[in-house]
């Protein structure tokens, strides 16, 4: 049977008693493992880089030409280290950031990977340095990396931006509707600005909702219903439905009757047209519009809620 060895860690220390006079010598002289770890070609530019008052322990380029900073420390991640990593990728107007460790901190990782899902303009590795060897060999850097740049990661930021701006528009569009909704009517006079499509004001009735719904190119204001089951908010809404030439006359227009079947919901609508969040420059018309439906909805509605049982 042939001999098979097994690997054991050795401490870091022993293979490079210095990081700065040890590790960060031999790392720019075989910057190649490195770069076969994280899948790029790198080539030394400079050792010990000064910038402001911090020396950059390797500056790099890759087979592109694009500025590498390459950060080393012994021992666990932190914050300090961080934050230089982050002053040099600025400082030399770097395309990639590596930041080598012996342990990375749960708390770093994340921040490296938001910093990918983050970061349209550069990209960060994280990468643990541990030192091996099998039998009486000599010791040996093993790179392993923790995070590294990924398309999945940057779908992942560029949603969370959507989501943000999504979040942010749908606040700023309820802030300016309920200015002008507090002029006409009292309805929502209680209700704040949300990052929703939804802007909801109770009617009195249990189950029963004022709201108002807001999408990209569209508006609507209805009465929403829902009574915790199918068959207590189908006969809400029959037992309005029952009075729909009078709520339409009242309305001064058709209206969209909605029983859902299936659901515990139904819908009494009306849709807007004029746009919606998208259309900022609309918003003024789209507001105003989307106000006196509103009011000329619950004018309609309301007088038929005291008939209303169980």
């Amino acid at each position: 049977m042939e001999r098979i060895g097994r690997i054991e860690t050795v401490d870091i220390r022993d293979a490079w008693r210095h990081e700065a006079h040890g590790f960060t010598r031999w790392l720019f002289d075989n910057l190649d493992v490195l770069g076969d770890a994280i899948g790029i070609e790198l080539t030394g530019t400079r050792r010990e880089a000064p910038t402001a008052s911090f020396n950059l322990d390797v500056l790099a380029e890759d087979a592109s030409g694009n500025i590498v900073v390459i950060e080393n420390q012994f021992g666990n991640s932190d914050h300090d280290h961080l934050g230089k990593v982050l002053t040099y990728l600025a400082s030399f107007d770097a395309a990639a950031a590596v930041w080598i460790v012996e342990k990375a901190r749960s708390e770093h990782v994340a921040a490296i990977s938001w910093l990918n899902e983050s970061a349209a303009s550069a990209e960060f590795f994280l990468v643990q340095i541990e030192v091996i060897r099998i039998g009486d060999s000599l010791p040996a850097p093993r790179f392993t990396v923790i995070v590294q740049p990924s398309e999945q990661l940057r779908r992942i930021g560029i949603e969370k931006r959507e989501v943000a701006s999504r979040h942010a528009e749908r606040h700023a569009f309820w802030t300016e509707l309920l200015k002008v909704s507090r002029e006409r009517h009292h309805l929502h006079a209680g209700v704040s600005p949300n990052e929703t499509a939804y802007l909801v004001a109770g009617s009195g009735v249990s189950g029963l909702t004022f709201a108002y719904t807001v999408l990209e190119h569209s508006m609507r204001v209805e009465l929403y219903i829902s009574r915790g089951d199918e068959e207590s908010s189908e006969r809400v809404f029959h037992s309005l439905e029952a009075h729909k030439s009078e709520i339409e006359d009242a309305f001064g227009q058709a209206l969209v009757w909605q029983p859902m079947p299936g659901r515990k919901s139904c819908r009494v609508k009306h849709d807007l047209d004029g746009g919606g969040r998208l259309d900022r420059e609309e918003w003024p018309q789209i507001i105003r519009a989307a106000v006196d439906a509103m009011v000329r909805l619950e004018v309609a509605i309301r007088p038929h809620l005291p008939t209303i049982h169980g």
